[in-house]
């Protein structure tokens, strides 16, 4: 009796499972490994002797890590063990690669079939407009994280074995090296101090940087790259990322070293980690104005479609200078001799309308809970969250728990994506019929 009921459970479960949408799917995917990371750091192995860290911390802790913010509430090296630690780098593995293409990686392993619904997870996670060797394209994203977060670790274990023991430094470089290619500002060196002993070091500034944008880039656009070998080659989604991407590194580098005291390399490393990484080898709480307001542009543009990033977006920031563009000069909306559709030119203007709102009503609840805090800070904070950047003025461990609790919501929203976030209640067709079209004035 109690076999046949638990038969019929697991079926109503699988039946509920192939009827839900892939945006709710996908949310859901997220949340569920959220849940189970903060489980995970609440365990007497994962927390040192003679610290405490309260459900909202490890919450908090695992929302970062999973949506590849690196907020931090409590430092990572100061409160958990090496077990700690290692679900800590897990959580941002698994984030950053997303919660489908991890378990497309899993059933490969197992030598099972793809199924239909798991190929169409896929491809609503990573953006990608066919099915057309969705397996392949999987294999190739996680063989190219293997890569990449390999000779990371190589270049990062050079620097830190001068300062660690052996075994340390490997642990830190690994570390490292797999939030830095996730573009999560997470660190394991204690003291909240992040980067800054290690500000003027020119191997680990530029391999910190290398994988930073090699992981916001994403994946097809690596994978296009190494395929093309050429610019002129490249699909033309491939070239706006990678001029947008290239074009918002030099102003930022030279904003930031206009408005602060900072080195070039300084300024450098600061601008590629503001677009999602949010490492720093600077106190950002030390920053004029001018300058969080630049960190802050940089953090809510982010990284690219498909990538390990947030933010709006360098393709949605793109379509949307270029719309812009088109209005002054009269012609058609597009670039490199290629024109973009008024669908994407809807939906950037979508996600760029709801991503202000989230920004707006989230920054309005942090005013209200954290009257102690001025404007910039919270903006900064929030901004950060949404962008699922990690950068901070350094009031994130003093922020109550119901700010917690926004930014928490903040950073979920921000990595699983405003138009998914709402595309999961919607499971219904478009209606057929449509009303007369009437014009409205505007401006």
């Amino acid at each position: 009796m109690w076999k046949s009921r638990q038969k019929l459970t697991l079926k109503h479960f699988i039946l509920f499972f192939k009827k839900q949408p892939p945006g709710r799917l996908i949310v859901l995917g997220f949340a569920v490994v959220i849940l189970l990371g903060t489980v995970l750091l609440l365990l007497p192995v994962s927390i040192k002797d003679g610290v405490q860290v309260t459900f909202i911390d490890a919450l908090f802790t695992s929302t970062s890590a999973v949506c590849v913010t690196g907020l931090i509430a409590i430092d990572v090296a100061d409160h958990f063990t090496v077990f700690g630690q290692a679900v800590v780098a897990m959580l941002i593995q698994v984030g950053g690669l997303g919660v489908t293409s991890i378990g497309v990686g899993l059933i490969l392993a197992a030598k099972k079939r793809v199924g239909l619904k798991g190929r169409v997870l896929v491809k609503e996670a990573l953006n990608v407009d066919s099915f057309k060797g969705m397996v392949r394209l999987v294999k190739s994203i996680l063989m190219t994280t293997l890569c990449f977060e390999l000779v990371g670790a190589i270049l990062s274990y050079i620097v830190f074995v001068q300062d660690y023991p052996p075994l340390k430094a490997l642990g830190i470089s690994v570390f490292h090296s797999i939030a830095a290619f996730n573009n999560s500002g997470f660190d394991i060196l204690g003291g909240m101090r992040n980067l800054i002993p290690y500000q003027s070091d020119l191997l680990l500034n530029l391999t910190t940087c290398g994988l930073i944008i090699a992981g916001g880039l994403g994946f097809l656009v690596i994978l296009d790259v190494v395929k093309k070998r050429s610019f002129k080659k490249l699909c033309f989604h491939s070239k706006v990322v990678i001029t947008t991407t290239l074009l918002l590194l030099v102003i930022g580098t030279l904003l930031l070293k206009a408005t602060e005291e900072i080195s070039w390399l300084g300024a450098f490393f600061q601008s590629v980690s503001a677009r999602t990484a949010g490492f720093s080898t600077y106190p950002i709480g030390s920053f004029t104005n001018a300058g969080l307001f630049t960190l802050i542009i940089l953090m809510f543009i982010g990284a690219s479609p498909g990538s390990t990033g947030g933010g709006i977006k360098t393709s949605t920031f793109f379509v949307l200078i270029q719309e812009v563009r088109s209005l002054f000069t009269k012609k058609h909306v597009g670039a490199f001799h290629r024109s973009i559709t008024t669908e994407a030119i809807s939906k950037a203007s979508m996600i760029s309308l709801l991503s202000v709102l989230l920004v707006c009503v989230g920054t309005f609840c942090l005013c209200i809970l954290e009257p102690q805090f001025s404007f910039v800070q919270l903006l900064f904070e929030e901004v950060s969250a949404f962008g699922t950047v990690g950068l901070s003025t350094g009031i994130t461990p003093d922020v109550s728990p119901a700010g917690k609790l926004v930014l928490i919501f903040t950073m979920f929203a921000g990595r699983v994506g405003t138009f998914t976030l709402l595309s999961m209640w919607v499971d219904r067709p478009a209606p057929s019929a449509r009303y007369t079209e009437e014009s409205i004035i505007i401006g």
